[in-house]
């Protein structure tokens, strides 16, 4: 193996995506869209090949990464000039909640469960569903969150008064599924449960898509 031609490939290879990813801007890095991580792959997969095969010269690598970079470049020329191009190449943003309830048709077409959705929310640093009036799935996969106003308050810093300490919700029904393992860690009981669910008219698991519990406000149960 000549370890002087896979220096000089790898140097030439990682200063043509470095040159390569600088020209098509910062958005890009930042925003990952599917057209975007396909990019990645595929030039990776290029440079990488080119690496250890001996058939393939500095010239070529220059060129593949020229050819795919001119692709990338063109590709997002058109979306930024048709609304049309956008869409198809990057998808539009999806409303998975409105008005405080969860839009499990939405859901399913974006192949997210119930688990991913707690996940994304969290990250923008909200851990009741009940809170969120709002959530939009955007095009990189983030989620964008407008709490109820009761739950969008001013920072108590802007007031003299001390508050009590934060409780984390526990979600105890996903999707028609009872969560034992958090219903233990809260220190309820399963019969609690159902009384609970009765007393809302649900006397199955079944008939609910989310159902959380919080020490201070009780059960938040939506339906499917």
């Amino acid at each position: 193996m000549d370890m002087y031609r896979i220096t000089a490939e790898l140097v030439v290879g990682f200063f043509g995506l470095f040159v390569m990813s600088r020209l098509l801007g910062k958005t890009q890095i930042t925003q990952i869209t599917t057209f975007d991580f396909i990019s990645a792959l595929v030039l990776g997969e290029l440079v990488g090949n080119a690496v250890y095969d001996d058939e393939i010269g500095l010239i070529d690598i220059i060129f593949a990464i020229f050819v795919w970079g001119l692709l990338i470049f063109v590709i997002e020329w058109l979306t930024q000039k048709s609304n049309k191009a956008r869409i198809i190449m990057e998808g539009s943003p999806t409303i998975i909640i409105r008005n405080g309830q969860i839009l499990r048709s939405q859901l399913k077409k974006e192949k997210l469960d119930l688990n991913q959705l707690q996940h994304l929310i969290r990250s923008k640093g909200t851990f009741s569903m009940r809170e969120i009036e709002f959530a939009i799935l955007e095009t990189d996969g983030s989620v964008s969150i407008l709490k109820k106003p009761q739950y969008d308050l001013p920072v108590r810093s802007d007031f003299s008064f001390s508050g009590t300490s934060p409780v984390l919700p526990y979600s105890l029904v996903l999707d028609g599924s009872v969560q034992r393992d958090n219903l233990e860690e809260a220190g309820l009981e399963e019969e609690w449960l159902k009384k609970e669910l009765s007393a809302q008219d649900i006397h199955s698991y079944k008939h609910v898509l989310y159902a959380e519990w919080r020490k201070g406000e009780g059960l938040y149960v939506q339906k499917k």
